[in-house]
């Protein structure tokens, strides 16, 4: 026997009460759970909207790196740099070898697939087959 759900319930703040509750919750120094409590919203809700909307006196984000990850960081970014902009070069040289095996495949009345399988001209020789005596 299916259980039928019940939909969910969403509810959907608006800016301005986020922001007054924020500011009473600041002015009044109530913690998170106080005002969730008042205004019947989740503790982690209000947490979130004064991370976003607060003056920044709770719940300030800051991270502590050690100087040598600060320059991994930046040695990696400045080697993914260098790898992308060869990537770039060599996508160019490609098009432009295109480029180039078509113009002279036109020069030659050849099509460029054709000169593409038999790059010299002369058919693919196959397998080096000894004799077996």
């Amino acid at each position: 026997m299916k259980k039928t759900r019940k939909p969910r319930r969403v509810v959907r703040y608006s800016q301005g009460f986020k922001i007054q509750l924020v500011r009473e919750a600041e002015e009044e120094g109530m913690c998170p759970w106080r005002a969730s409590r008042k205004y019947r919203v989740s503790c982690a809700t209000v947490m979130k909207w004064v991370r976003e909307l607060g003056s920044g006196k709770y719940g300030k984000v800051i991270r502590v790196e050690k100087a040598g990850e600060v320059d991994e960081l930046s040695r990696l970014r400045r080697e993914l740099r260098t790898v992308k902009e060869a990537l770039a070069d060599a996508h160019v040289e490609l098009a432009v070898e295109k480029a180039y095996v078509d113009l002279a495949c036109e020069q030659l009345g050849q099509s460029p697939g054709a000169w593409r399988k038999k790059q010299d001209g002369r058919p693919h020789a196959g397998r080096f087959k000894p004799n077996r005596s």
